[in-house]
């Protein structure tokens, strides 16, 4: 009876993973079909059956991406509002959450309610427009960071994590002469990396994929982003090589191939790091998370 309810549990196992294994394929098929198309030559794709492996192996695509100075300056714009836009979310979240997350603190359930309201509300384009002219981030770099500096889903998160934290690190640090600054930076923070990790691939993740504000506040195209040149790649459908600043023998590049590889240069950079990332961001979400 044993050795029967043993096969039938390895038979189901092995249709579950049978299963598993199929969509996973399906899944990631797509994105490998994209990468082994911007290794092809563009001509040569447009004649179709190309499944497993490129045919017409060339670099040609990432040349002209590499050699466009819109394409290079897009990525620099993309690489830097990233990095200064999560480092500046997270710590300015993180701190307004720090100081939320005193129980004893006046009115704080009026700012928790302001929070809540501005979670579901909005006033809607043209009055944030108009509050960006009015403070002068139009047409600026800032306009990528400063906005997004207190992301109020992970304030939430961020005032649940540090409740949690036992009262027994801080009251130590007191002892010890420490203000609420230095426990902040030396006992809060530390202990709160999961949490951190987490915030910064949400965060540097959003940041890398926008494009909507590259398009309503943004008008000088020296700091037009990297999604913003791949929508706008993906809305032309005949565009001329040498408009891009294309060198003479570039005719294997099509529009397509060169669509595909902008889309193997802004989803590499998020594959990369993810993993690095992977440990801390399951811990944190559940640390995180909001309790009845």
């Amino acid at each position: 009876m044993l050795a029967s309810w043993r096969q039938k549990d390895w038979a189901l196992d092995a249709v579950i993973y049978a299963i598993l294994f199929v969509i996973m394929l399906v899944m990631l098929y797509p994105f490998y079909y994209v990468l082994i198309i911007s290794f092809n030559k563009g001509t040569d794709s447009l004649l179709g059956n190309i499944y497993l492996w490129p045919r017409s192996f060339t670099l040609e695509n990432y040349a002209m991406f590499l050699n466009d100075p819109k394409w290079y300056k897009a990525f620099i714009v993309t690489v830097m509002r990233t990095v200064v836009g999560t480092f500046l979310g997270v710590m300015f979240t993180c701190l307004v959450a720090y100081g939320l997350s005193h129980r004893e603190l006046l009115l704080g359930r009026v700012y928790f309610t302001i929070i809540i309201f501005a979670m579901y509300f909005s006033g809607g384009l043209i009055p944030y427009y108009v509050v960006l002219r009015s403070i002068g981030l139009l047409n600026t770099f800032g306009v990528y960071v400063i906005p997004s500096m207190l992301s109020t889903f992970f304030l939430l998160i961020a005032v649940t994590f540090f409740r949690e934290i036992p009262a027994e690190l801080k009251e130590s640090a007191v002892i010890d002469g420490a203000n609420e600054f230095k426990i902040y930076w030396s006992i809060i923070l530390p202990v709160s990396l999961p949490l951190i990790a987490t915030m910064a691939l949400f965060l540097g993740v959003g940041q890398w994929n926008s494009w909507v504000d590259s398009v309503y506040f943004v008008q000088s195209d020296s700091l037009r982003t990297l999604s913003f040149r791949m929508i706008e790649i993906l809305n032309k459908s005949n565009i001329k090589m040498e408009a891009l600043g294309a060198a003479a023998n570039v005719s294997s590049v099509t529009n397509y191939s060169l669509q595909v590889t902008s889309m193997v240069v802004s989803v590499a950079p998020v594959v990369c790091v993810y993993p690095f990332l992977q440990k801390y961001f399951v811990q944190g979400i559940m640390l995180g998370s909001v309790k009845g």
